[in-house]
Order: structure tokens, then sequence, then C-alpha cells
């Protein structure tokens, strides 16, 4: 028997293909939020996981500041001390200078020559005086020489001046302040012994 389909065919299959439709529609949209969902999620863990390790670098920075500037405190203060102690070593060193100094001063200073004033500044030294006559100045200038602690005299001043009644001559003196060398002990050579 052959069976007649009187329906119309072509509706139905229009509306098969509407729900087909349909339903990869809605597949395809839940696939599509799901995606969405899915990358929203991955996105919102690696900006979470970023903005940690931004706080952590925000916190080590912070620390390293702070180490940085307690660095360079110490650093000041590792200068300050050594500034301190480079004075202190060269007061040392040169304490014994200003004996040395005036020792000098008392065994080369000629009669008929007077002080009026001595200054150092450093190593330098002015002295200003009178002296009875030039030829004093010259001996003192001489001694000045000879002296192991006093070097390089130079005369920068001379002229005629009345002191106590008297005519001097008034003289401006520079030289410098050395240490000598320390003599070298000597060595004696060593004895061989025979076996």
């Amino acid at each position: 028997m052959i069976r007649i389909n009187l329906l119309p065919h072509r509706a139905e299959k229009r509306r098969a293909r509407q729900i087909q439709f349909g339903i990869l529609a809605g597949a395809s949209f839940l696939a599509a939020a799901l995606v969405v969902g899915v990358v929203h999620l991955v996105i919102d863990s690696r900006i979470g996981y970023q903005q940690q390790r931004n706080e952590f670098l925000r916190q080590e920075t912070a620390i390293l500041s702070r180490q940085i500037a307690e660095i360079k405190k110490l650093r000041a203060q590792t200068q300050a001390l050594l500034a301190r102690k480079n004075v202190v070593e060269d007061l040392q060193s040169t304490r014994a200078d200003v004996v040395h100094l005036f020792d000098q001063m008392l065994r080369i200073l000629p009669e008929g020559v007077y002080l009026k004033s001595l200054k150092q500044t450093g190593n330098k030294i002015t002295l200003v005086g009178y002296a009875h006559s030039n030829a004093r100045i010259s001996t003192l200038m001489r001694s000045v020489e000879d002296s192991p602690w006093l070097d390089t005299p130079s005369l920068v001043e001379i002229h005629a001046t009345t002191a106590n009644a008297a005519r001097v001559s008034e003289f401006t003196l520079t030289f410098n302040l050395s240490k000598p060398g320390l003599p070298v002990p000597a060595v004696e050579p060593a004895k061989q012994v025979k076996p």
C-alpha cells in the first residue's frame, strides 16, 4: 500500500531546520559564553597574580630603599670617622714639630736678632723680627739652611725702622719646617761558620 503524505512536508522540514538552528544557536551561545567565562577567569587570575607580584616588588623596593638609605648613612659616618682619624693622625705626627721648631729657633737665632712674630701655616714658617744689622740676618739664613729641621730660607722684606730708640732692620723671613730622614742602621754582614 502506498502512503501519501498530505501534510505540507516543506513546512515540517522548515520547522525541523528552525529547531535545529535554535539548538545549534543555543549550543553556540553556551559554548561562546563558556569560552568567554574561561578566558575571563584566566585573565582575572593572571591580573591577580601580576598584582601580587607588583605588590611584592613594591615591598621589596621599599625595603631596598631603606637599606640604601642606611648604607648611605653608614658611608657618611665612615667618611666622617676617616676624616677624624686623618686629623688625629696628622696631629699625632706633627705634635713634636712645634717643639723642634722652638728648639731650632733657640739654637740658630744669632745675638742681635729679636723675634716680633712667628707664624706657621702647614710646614711654612713666616718669621718677622728685628736685627741690629743685615749681616745678622744673613747669619740667621745660613743657620736655617744648616739646620736639620729647617730648610729653604727666603727673605721676603727688609727695611730700616726704629725700635726702643735704636735704629734696627725689620725683616720678614720665610722657611719650611722639614723632618730629617731617620738614619738607617748599618747592617753587619753575617759571619759564615765553617762546619
